[in-house]
């Protein structure tokens, strides 16, 4: 058995790592110190009791333990997992997908954010972009907006014809069953904000330097056409909500509760449990007596400038 100091060393060595987990996720949590001060004052009034960053940092650490977790049986199992992610501009996809990501391999977990179709996509079946992007087995893909694109911004914004949104809402399950009955699992979110809580967004958005690259003029006009938006999600959830792959809402106002929560559910989706893994050993370190490492060039390395 290990001793005391060796048990010692070990926590404290534990400490340590814990720490440094801690500072990554903190440095995703700054806002720039230049963000207006009255903004501030307005949004932590009218934003409800929060987390502590403790509270919260040990609630996500643990939940991306079990990710890794899930991450092992979906390669072990050749798995093909699907996760559609939509919402209003600023509902939090993509601070959940950071989250949900951030400690996973990315040769098995990637994220899918398609630009506007070109020229050539637009005279496509409309699905056919998005196929390639599908997973193979032990794979997992996050779809940072979908083929839902239709029902919402292309409908409301007049860049699909009614004609064509019809279509769309005839094509889209019998596709979705399809990828079910081809073996993946498709798991589809909307994230839900308040027209204040968008609002506060991006006002928080435009004064503030690090995130202004987040608005788009067709976010902007997500504010103009609110009403309209709101009546195509409400189509969109009715007409698209099947049993074989039925819609999950996450109450985004809480960022931080709302990202805990769909990791929590999301892991609950999935059958995974323990993988044999092959015990790791660091192998000895071979050296050669008569080899001598040269000293570069200094112009190599990059200047110490911290």
């Amino acid at each position: 058995m290990p001793g005391p100091e060796k048990e010692n060393d070990a926590g404290d060595w534990l400490e340590a790592e814990l720490a440094d987990t801690l500072d990554e996720d903190y440095e995703l949590e700054l806002s720039d110190p230049e963000i207006s001060m009255e903004i501030r004052k307005i949004y932590r009034k009218t934003r409800p009791a929060t987390l502590t960053r403790p509270e919260y940092f040990r609630a996500l650490l643990t939940l991306q333990a079990e990710l890794i977790k899930l991450q092992d049986w979906v390669a072990h199992n050749r798995e093909k997992v699907v996760v559609l992610f939509e919402g209003r501009d600023s509902a939090g996809k993509g601070g959940v997908i950071k989250r949900i990501t951030q400690r996973l391999n990315p040769r098995i977990a990637r994220v899918v954010a398609l630009p506007a179709p070109s020229d050539r996509e637009k005279t496509q079946w409309y699905f056919q972009r998005y196929v390639p992007h599908l997973p193979a087995g032990g794979e997992i893909v996050l779809f940072d907006r979908s083929w839902y694109n239709r029902a919402g911004v292309e409908r409301v914004m007049g860049f699909a014809t009614e004609d064509q949104v019809e279509q769309f809402f005839h094509d889209v399950p019998e596709f979705e069953r399809m990828l079910v009955r081809s073996g993946i699992r498709l798991i589809k979110y909307w994230f839900s904000i308040t027209d204040e809580e968008q609002q506060m967004r991006f006002l928080m958005r435009i004064h503030d330097p690090m995130k202004q690259w987040k608005l788009s003029p067709m976010d902007l006009q997500s504010r103009v056409r609110w009403e309209d938006y709101t009546k195509a999600k409400e189509d969109m959830l009715e007409r698209t909500n099947i049993p074989e792959a039925p819609w999950y809402i996450v109450e985004g106002n809480d960022k931080k509760r709302a990202r805990l929560n769909c990791i929590d559910h999301f892991l609950q989706q999935i059958p995974y449990g323990p993988v044999p893994h092959e015990p790791v050993q660091l192998p000895d370190r071979v050296f050669n007596p008569n080899y001598e490492r040269e000293t570069l060039p200094r112009e190599l390395y990059v200047p110490s400038k911290y």
